[in-house]
């Protein structure tokens, strides 16, 4: 062989094993059943559990191999996976109620209100923020899915026009009361707590219908399919928002959705894809984290299966995204696999510091954080009730 084309093809084969390696590397979808997937669901749910303070809040992050919980707190993340709570009991899986209750007596505490709206305040800060609001009527609203019990429903609708208090003339919204100047700030967006105001309205409308939050829930559809990837810059569109899934997976019964709201759903499944499909390939090997980067921390592969979650609800209830529906039971499947197998077994735990920190967790890097398990929580879940063709609560 002259050397020119020696070169040639050894260049063409380093680039193959290079690309194969990386962007064509083999999948790695660990089976599961919607039972192994409803029993790691259970694990997360009984770590929550066993991590909840006296005064209903949780820890925070756990550091396995210094054996401490760190320090800080978010109350974003204290209403989602009080939500969480909420959302297994609205499946039948009620054994955590109380503690869902304890959370949210913890939040009531921290209740800021104005006039004839309320919303969930930052103890911490004093700060009154969006996302937090709307995880905290998301977490009431799957409460009352599962009792029944309408002794928040007067709180809900306080939340609700909290919410609304921040919502602009297109339907976006701003992130921040000004607890101060009592006026929104018109400087801070999220690109988070839009998705969570808009599936927190959806849910409204379900048991309030004939009260107006469809129409602010369809503001924001519109804003979210049209214009907000743009006007909040958000790189590689769409922006991976599972909460804009939920809320859409609701929506979509009221109707047909919209052309531009199809399309919005369309590229969100195959963002959901794309980004599941990296996943499977990586191995959490020294090559693999060389060529593929490490793996995803349960908090980010987890919101992937709930996006994957919203998005085969709106599948079922609009004939134009049916055709999604195979593609996205085989990556909802591939997420629950990834996670049941990088759980913690109670098995796995006799050489762990504290077992009770480590049973049913997730870790990455030696850490673990509450939202860890609350996605987690939330995807096996949905995934468990999809894959055996029961309804989402």
């Amino acid at each position: 062989m002259k050397r020119p084309l020696l070169v040639t093809f050894s260049a063409w084969l380093v680039g193959f094993v290079i690309l194969r390696a990386t962007l064509a590397a083999p999948q790695h979808c660990p089976a599961v059943t919607p039972a192994d997937a409803l029993e790691s669901a259970r694990l997360a749910a009984a770590w929550i559990d066993a991590n909840q303070y006296p005064d209903g809040s949780y820890v925070y992050e756990y550091d396995i191999e210094a054996d401490r919980d760190l320090p800080g707190y978010n109350v974003v993340r204290h209403a989602g996976v009080t939500m969480s709570l909420y959302q297994f009991a609205a499946a039948g899986e009620t054994a955590y109620l109380p503690a869902a209750d304890s959370g949210l007596r913890w939040m009531e505490r921290n209740l800021y209100r104005h006039d004839d709206w309320a919303a969930l305040r930052d103890p911490a800060d004093g700060s009154v923020r969006l996302g937090a609001t709307a995880l905290m009527l998301a977490g009431l609203l799957h409460r009352r899915i599962a009792t029944g019990d309408p002794a928040y429903d007067d709180l809900m609708r306080e939340l609700g026009r909290g919410m609304l208090a921040l919502q602009l003339s297109d339907g976006a919204f701003l992130n921040r009361w000004d607890t101060s100047a009592l006026r929104p700030d018109p400087s801070e967006r999220s690109k988070y707590a839009t998705g969570e105001a808009f599936w927190a309205l959806t849910l409204l409308h379900r048991f309030f219908p004939g009260e107006g939050w469809d129409a602010a829930a369809r503001r924001t559809a519109r804003y979210l399919a049209e214009d907000r990837d743009r006007v909040e810059g958000l790189a590689f569109p769409p922006w991976a928002d599972q909460w804009a899934a939920y809320g859409f997976g609701e929506m979509a019964a009221w109707g047909p959705l919209t052309d531009s709201e199809v399309r919005y759903l369309e590229a969100l499944a195959a963002r959901f894809g794309l980004l599941t499909r990296a996943e499977s390939a990586r191995t959490g090997s020294d090559l693999s984290r060389l060529l593929r980067g490490p793996q995803a921390r349960a908090a980010g592969l987890a919101t992937w299966g709930e996006g994957l979650a919203g998005l085969h609800r709106a599948a079922l209830a609009d004939p134009r995204l049916a055709h999604l529906r195979p593609a996205i039971e085989e990556r909802l499947a591939c997420v629950a696999g990834m996670l049941a197998e990088r759980q913690v077994s109670p098995a796995g735990v006799a050489a762990a510091p504290n077992p009770g920190r480590a049973a049913g967790a997730w870790f990455s890097g030696g850490l673990t954080r509450m939202d860890d398990q609350q996605h987690a929580l939330s995807a096996l879940l949905l995934a468990s009730l999809i894959l055996s063709g029961k309804d989402q609560p």
